[in-house]
């Protein structure tokens, strides 16, 4: 999931605050969170199931 993360949302990211940084992780998780498929596959990745 971290790799992920930061290969889209963190991806040349260059932000003036913390606080910016973590808007974009938080938009990122968002993404992340809303694509079944996709958390189904870095668990399937990590040998974990439902």
């Amino acid at each position: 999931m971290w790799g992920n993360l930061k290969s889209r949302e963190l991806a040349n990211l260059c932000p003036d605050t913390i606080g910016e940084a973590a808007a974009h992780a938080d938009a990122g998780l968002e993404r992340i969170a809303s694509d079944t498929e996709l958390c189904h596959s870095f668990l399937r990745q990590c040998g974990l199931t439902l």
